[in-house]
């Protein structure tokens, strides 16, 4: 047996020490973000009432049939322009963003960046 801990370990670690900082409330929900090998998922939650007010993924059907991959950059970019123009409809601009114990490189950050532009704020 290895001393050494697993990547998905570690990042389980980095997130329950990011989520004892992170907290959604009602003015401010918390936007999770899941990124998997094939698929990206984002959340946005409001901690106080143990509610998700709007979730959305690249399985979803509008995008999935506009993406040719849904594992890549391109893929979590018009992720996040999607979830930026659905919480707008829905009254909600701010939020605090939850990495999920990921990285912020790569997909995490395209998706990130692209919410902003589209009106997020965090």
């Amino acid at each position: 047996m290895s001393s050494q801990n697993t990547r998905e370990e570690r990042r389980v670690y980095r997130h329950r020490r990011i989520r004892k900082k992170i907290k959604g409330t009602p003015e401010r929900p918390r936007l999770y973000v899941h990124r998997s090998l094939t698929n990206f998922y984002a959340q946005i939650i409001d901690d106080t009432t143990g509610k998700t007010l709007l979730g959305c993924s690249t399985l979803s059907k509008d995008l999935k049939s506009a993406l040719s991959s849904r594992g890549n950059k391109a893929a979590a970019a018009s992720l996040g322009k999607k979830i930026a123009e659905e919480a707008k409809q829905r009254g909600i601009s701010k939020v605090s963003f939850d990495r999920g114990g990921n990285l912020y490189h790569g997909r995490v950050k395209a998706f990130a960046d692209a919410a902003r532009e589209a009106g997020m704020e965090f």
